[in-house]
């Protein structure tokens, strides 16, 4: 008798594990991975880990119109359509923008971006957007943060560098962008300045805390919402680390002003650091580039000596090292993928059935890297893509270069961005040349944010004028 119980559970397991296998490879018409039992396509991810955004962009780039789908383990909300197609960014981001939220797991993920614009949808979205577009297009609040700019560069960017390159010391140059943009933002925001862009180099808790909330926020998409619930609960591994982070950044925000705590966890900070360090990366290993820049800058302002101040008006002149910027982030987005969740069941044009509640993933550092898009040269750093004929800028679609997000919730910040980003650049490339160190090799981070996982370590020459 329990022998036969036995051979029937069996069968019955049997069975099911049939029927389960048929089902998901019947759902699933363009999968980018192969499907294991039980632990589905997360074992492709776990062991390419290492390597993630290269080798999604190598699989999306075999698959149908760049886009396929991926399947978690069974019984997990882990199924998502990864998408690199323009076509398909275009749709679910304007035409259809309406169908396509954060949605409230975005909302768990990001748990520590609170409510703010990042994070919300519908009229709360709506609301905080036009509050940020009434202080983001004021002439008054450029100006402000032109001088702010100009201040830390002159009082902090260029003594730190004088002193480096006079020590003959290697520096993390992402280090130095990241506390640069963080004494910015705070100045910005919060009115005070914390002082992390020093010679002594301090090590600040809050601003290490808040990159260990993006590395922890990008675990949590790669594992299933339950197993890193559990973790919460029990507080052990990343999100033992995610509770310590998120505490130690908002000590940091009440005890500077409470009622803008919510503020600063919405600002760009860490964008513009990875912004800044794979375009001096890109700069310092592609001299003709270098070249170019440094002639522009001398075409429209003669020599610059440190201590001669561009502002907004001037920099605006910059036109190949806009496009210097623009092939930086095409290549290396600082912000790697975007996500977002259909609420009513649709067609992309690329022929993909979206049901209700499916996530979708898009690649945005595979969207740089697709010749159907950008030509056969894609993998090339090639300022002149964004140059006319004429010498103006050329200005692609938001859908096609996403970096700045599109339609609707395209980047308030994207001008401001880049007037900041072209300010330093000419502070320090006017004054000073970019050595990379023999043997670095940047490796992108584990990160919701695109940054280098061992810093950009440099050597720093005093520019001979």
């Amino acid at each position: 008798m329990l022998g036969s119980t036995t051979i029937s559970c069996a069968l019955f397991f049997f069975l099911f594990i049939i029927f389960k296998i048929h089902h998901r490879r019947k759902c699933c018409k363009y999968p980018i991975f192969r499907d294991y039992p039980f632990l589905g396509m997360l074992p492709t991810i776990l062991w390419n880990l290492w390597n993630i955004h290269d080798f999604i962009t190598k699989e999306l780039k075999k698959r149908h119109r760049g886009t396929a789908e991926f399947l978690g383990p069974w019984f997990t909300n882990m199924n998502y359509l990864i998408t690199s197609d323009p076509i398909n960014v275009h749709h679910m981001m304007s035409k259809c923008f309406d169908n396509y939220v954060k949605g409230s797991e975005f909302r768990d993920i990001f748990e520590a971006f609170g409510d703010g614009i990042f994070v919300a949808d519908s009229e709360t979205w709506k609301y905080n957007r036009s509050l940020f577009h009434s202080v983001f297009k004021q002439r008054g609040f450029e100006l402000f943060q032109e001088k702010i700019i100009q201040n830390k560069v002159e009082r902090s960017l260029i003594p730190l560098l004088d002193h480096v390159q006079e020590q003959e010391s290697v520096v993390d140059l992402q280090d130095v962008f990241n506390r640069f943009t963080f004494d910015n933002i705070c100045s910005v925001i919060l009115g005070c300045d914390p002082n992390c862009l020093s010679i002594e180099f301090p090590d600040v808790a809050c601003e290490k805390a808040f990159d260990q909330i993006e590395e922890c926020i990008f675990y949590r998409h790669a594992t299933p919402k339950t197993f890193w619930m559990f973790q919460k609960l029990l507080q052990v591994g990343q999100e033992k680390k995610m509770t310590k982070a998120y505490k130690e950044f908002d000590q940091f925000i009440y005890a500077n002003i409470e009622s803008k705590r919510e503020e600063l966890k919405r600002a760009g900070r860490d964008t513009i650091t990875s912004a800044l360090t794979w375009l001096f990366y890109l700069i310092a290993t592609h001299p003709l580039v270098e070249a170019k820049i440094l002639e522009e800058i001398k075409e429209n302002f003669g020599a610059i000596d440190i201590g001669k101040k561009l502002g907004v008006n001037e920099v605006k002149k910059l036109v190949y090292l806009h496009g210097a910027i623009c092939e930086a982030v095409r290549l290396y987005p600082p912000i790697p993928f975007e996500r977002k969740q259909a609420i009513k069941d649709d067609i992309l044009p690329s022929g993909h059935l979206v049901n209700s509640g499916t996530i979708i993933l898009f690649s945005l550092y595979s969207m740089g890297r697709f010749e159907e898009t950008w030509g056969k040269d894609c993998l090339d750093f090639k300022p002149e893509r964004w140059i006319s004929e004429r010498g103006g800028i050329v200005y692609e679609p938001s859908y096609k270069f996403f970096s700045f997000n599109a339609g609707p919730r395209t980047c308030l910040g994207k001008d401001l961005s880049f007037i900041q980003i072209k300010m330093v650049a000419v502070a320090i490339l006017s004054n000073y040349s970019i050595q990379v160190v023999n043997g670095h090799i940047p490796i992108p981070n584990l990160s919701i944010v695109l940054l280098m996982k061992n810093g950009l370590k440099v050597r720093i020459r005093k520019r001979e004028n």
